[in-house]
């Protein structure tokens, strides 16, 4: 009787179990058909850049400075932020009473001198005064001409010149406000526009002159550019690498401002596709491989974007020699 019941338990729980595996077996069974007519592709490994995001910003190759040469009271400023000025231009007005004061006062001792030497040389050539009172009287007249030369040329070193051509980036003094020699009242352009990067210093060896650049923002049908690294700075800096990108077609009226870009750091291997050959269905890629005997299969991937414009990177699912075959006109959602 004991026989009889382990039996029957056993015809019973292999009864129930064959739903059971029927539907685990029916999730695992791959669709495979008739190949579908399309364009066919045999994957290959093909060579690809590798891409790092790394901050960036619209820059200038230097900057210049518009310093106070002398102390005083600036008068004048005649720029704003955003002005184009040329080099040489005076732009601003540096004024010290003290040293007009001075200047004034040494004309005078000068003219006086010249008055002095006028009147000792007549007497002199008349016998009254001798070659050494001559001599004395002229170079009283020197000095006093040399003293106010040098005090006017200070007092001339009032006037703020540009230093180079470019657009103001800065002019933050107000007109009346006291400087002091050396203080900065403007800061302008100097040089071609650029794009610096500034990169961590573990990029530093795989980032040189020649690097392909990519950015956002800064121009163009796509609004984005492409350039090329020309200067990679040797030094680092709180944990980063400066480098200079030159960069054709760059919006200069916003100088410093921060953009999102992309520097090539080296290459590998990688399975590249047309997007068409690619489809998306409830977040999922998925692609149609087709077999030796014929059929088709469509199997899941993995894929990322790709620098090749309308391709993507298939990272899994596939392996190099598999042949697919396009399914969509579209481009795979990523």
């Amino acid at each position: 009787m004991r026989a009889n019941v382990l039996v029957l338990s056993a015809l019973g729980l292999a009864v129930l179990g064959l739903p059971l595996a029927g539907c685990g077996s029916s999730e695992e069974v791959v669709q495979e058909s008739k190949a579908p007519s399309g364009p066919r592709l045999v994957l290959q490994a093909s060579d690809t850049a590798d891409w790092q995001d790394v901050s960036a910003a619209v820059a200038t190759v230097d900057q210049s400075q518009v310093l106070a040469r002398i102390p005083g009271i600036l008068t004048t400023l005649s720029v704003r932020e955003g002005d184009m000025v040329r080099r040489g231009q005076t732009i601003g007005r540096i004024v010290d009473n003290q040293l007009v004061h001075q200047a004034a006062a040494y004309k005078a001792q000068m003219v006086q001198a010249q008055a002095e030497l006028k009147r000792v040389k007549f007497l002199h050539d008349n016998g009254v005064y001798a070659d050494a009172r001559l001599e004395q009287a002229q170079a009283a007249a020197s000095a006093s001409r040399a003293q106010y030369a040098a005090a006017s040329s200070v007092s001339g070193q009032g006037a703020v010149v540009a230093p180079a051509s470019g657009r103001v980036l800065r002019a933050d003094v107000p007109a009346g406000s006291p400087v002091a020699p050396g203080m900065v009242i403007a800061v302008v352009t100097a040089g071609p526009t650029i794009v610096r990067l500034e990169m961590p210093e573990s990029l530093a060896g795989k980032v040189h002159p020649g690097s392909q650049v990519k950015a956002d923002g800064i121009g163009g049908e796509d609004n984005g550019a492409t350039g090329r690294v020309i200067k990679v700075y040797p030094s680092v800096t709180a944990g980063h690498v400066m480098a200079d990108v030159q960069m054709p077609g760059i919006d200069d009226k916003l100088i410093g401002r921060r953009v999102a870009a992309s520097v090539e750091t080296g290459g590998r291997k990688a399975l590249l596709v047309p997007t068409r050959y690619v489809t998306q269905r409830y977040g999922i890629d998925y692609v149609m491989l087709v077999a030796k005997d014929g059929t088709a299969t469509e199997v899941p991937v993995q894929t990322a974007p790709s620098s090749e414009k309308g391709k993507v990177e298939i990272l899994s699912g596939v392996s190099a020699g598999d042949t697919l075959v396009a399914t969509g006109s579209g481009a795979a959602e990523q």
